[in-house]
């Protein structure tokens, strides 16, 4: 990610770049989510375990399978770990596919059932719907992409595909930060899902102005 030095400079000691600046980012956003949305996980007497309780059996695996995406997302994107350790990236690949085709249809069905029990309205289902719909539809193409080889184009597809996974801490991040009231969220879904592509885009727009700085200067 950083430009070669020649023989005679030394090295610094600690070299900070683009890349370890957004993960470092994200890496705070799951520990913010984790202490202030999921926190409950750890004390059995709060009450958000009385509103799960309908749905509990679904969430777990939806919540499991959709966590695993996304811790394993960000190491998708290292090169190192692509170039000398081919088939743990290969695994942790598939295994991030199986996060997405199990946590998204879940978080469908549990959108579903709190409409039926009154406590999010259908224009929400259907924000989720599309918040599902994109992130499957990403993660699909980045596997139909590696399948027939088309690497660059995979690389792109799984960066759309991790920015649509990252709209599940995207929105409770931004709702528990700036204190916004539960009717705010479906608002803040539609907004994180309309951005997500773009926003994908700009970064692969940045990565390959990189690239062309680092080509030039190699030449």
């Amino acid at each position: 990610m950083t430009m070669e030095l020649s023989a005679g400079k030394p090295k610094p000691f600690l070299t900070v770049n683009a890349k370890t600046i957004l993960f470092a980012l994200i890496a705070v956003m799951y520990a913010y989510v984790l202490y202030n949305v999921e926190g409950f996980l750890l004390d059995k007497s709060d009450p958000e375990w009385k509103h799960i309780a309908p749905f509990q059996m679904w969430l777990l695996p939806h919540g499991l399978a959709a966590a695993f995406a996304l811790f394993l997302g960000p190491f998708q994107f290292s090169e190192r770990l692509r170039r000398k350790y081919v088939t743990l990236h290969k695994t942790s690949g598939y295994l991030y596919i199986a996060g997405c085709y199990i946590g998204a249809p879940l978080g469908i069905y549990i959108q579903w059932f709190e409409e039926k029990l009154g406590t999010f309205s259908h224009s929400f289902t259907i924000a989720t719907v599309m918040d599902a719909a994109v992130w499957v539809f990403a993660t699909t193409m980045a596997l139909v992409m590696i399948r027939t080889k088309r690497m660059q184009q995979h690389r792109q597809w799984m960066i759309r595909s991790f920015a649509c996974a990252l709209i599940f801490l995207e929105v409770r991040t931004i709702l528990v930060f700036f204190r916004l009231p539960e009717p705010a969220a479906e608002m803040v879904v539609w907004g994180c899902v309309a951005a997500a592509f773009p926003i994908a885009d700009l970064v692969l727009q940045v990565d390959e102005l990189r690239r062309q700085k680092s080509r030039t200067a190699r030449t």
